[in-house]
């Protein structure tokens, strides 16, 4: 499996990875965003930025790359850094499939991605992906899955799933919504042949929203890696909109909010890869001296403290504007 060569990393931020959700497209739900990037993001803008946020993180340790075919063209961005940099060839990368983009690179589109978990999308976009990232894939998930979605149930899907793992291809999936704990656990009882269909499960846990936590020790104990997502709650937890228990406790640390916020998680015994959604180098730079926060008892009740209700958290994402 892809994810053994992370396992046998031993540098402090081998359990850190890159998502380029907020590089491969112009628009994205992240606070702040407006100031990250340049303000003509243009296509060449941001392959150059995502170059280099791909060079510093495999420079420092960063062995995952997480994609999507709905990120506007980070595929693309990363195929081409993949074909600049023949020396890298210990990179895990992932993507998912199950979101169109439909933005056609504006920030004002009415809508930006479209949801469709059919076998047909799925043959569609495995195409696309591997037009861009051939052999490079490690990692195929499917993104965003809800208790509803037709893709825990549909069996031809879980076939040609199943015939994709055979041919070496890992698959996974990603989960969304204040019901990802359900979602998880839906996922788990999937079974090809007998087998267990899904190999990673990529989940939303941060201080603000950790409800998926029991589900996800469940399916790292049962043998999934684990990867988180959304660590910064889309830049909430990044100052200047971090909660005040969190900036105290970043100032206690002498690092900052956002170091503090993904150490939580790399406490989780369960976490096995906690994604950086970082837009600058700053950014980057930040986010990996995580490993390196040591948070006592104290600090970890109040950060504990933060949490909100799951169906809360949701409804406040769900209004964060696209910039």
């Amino acid at each position: 499996m892809p994810f053994a060569r992370l396992a046998s990393a031993t540098t402090p931020t081998c359990h850190i990875g890159l998502g380029l959700a907020a590089v491969g497209r112009p628009g994205y739900i992240n606070l702040g965003r407006e100031k990250d990037l340049p303000a003509d993001r243009t296509v060449d803008a941001l392959r150059e930025r995502t170059r280099e946020l791909l060079d510093a993180a495999y420079a420092q340790g960063v062995r995952y790359v997480d994609a999507a075919r709905s990120y506007g063209r980070a595929e693309e961005f990363l195929a081409d850094w993949l074909r600049s940099r023949p020396d890298v060839d210990d990179v895990v990368v992932g993507s998912k499939w199950g979101y169109t983009y439909t933005a056609d690179w504006t920030t004002d589109a009415d809508r930006h991605e479209v949801k469709d978990h059919s076998l047909a999308t799925y043959e569609r976009q495995r195409a696309e992906t591997a037009g861009l990232l051939g052999d490079r894939l490690d990692l195929y998930q499917i993104h965003s899955l809800t208790p509803d979605s037709p893709a825990l149930t549909d069996k031809e899907l879980h076939a040609r799933l199943a015939e994709a793992a055979t041919g070496g291809l890992t698959i996974g999936f990603s989960t969304s919504g204040p019901a990802q704990a359900d979602t998880v656990r839906a996922a788990l009882a999937v079974t090809v042949d007998g087998a267990p269909l899904f190999r990673t499960v990529q989940s939303t846990y941060n201080a603000l929203e950790t409800s998926a936590g029991p589900a996800l020790a469940e399916a790292h104990d049962a043998g999934l890696t684990v990867i988180v997502k959304e660590g910064m709650a889309n830049g909430r937890l990044s100052e200047p909109n971090a909660p005040e228990p969190l900036v105290e406790v970043a100032r206690e640390t002498g690092l900052g909010c956002d170091a503090v916020a993904l150490a939580l998680i790399l406490r989780r015994p369960w976490a096995g890869v906690v994604l950086s959604g970082a837009a600058t180098l700053g950014q980057l730079a930040s986010n990996l001296h995580a490993p390196a926060v040591d948070l006592d008892e104290d600090q970890l009740a109040r950060l504990g403290a933060l949490a909100e209700e799951p169906r809360t958290y949701w409804e406040r994402r769900g209004r964060l504007p696209w910039h």
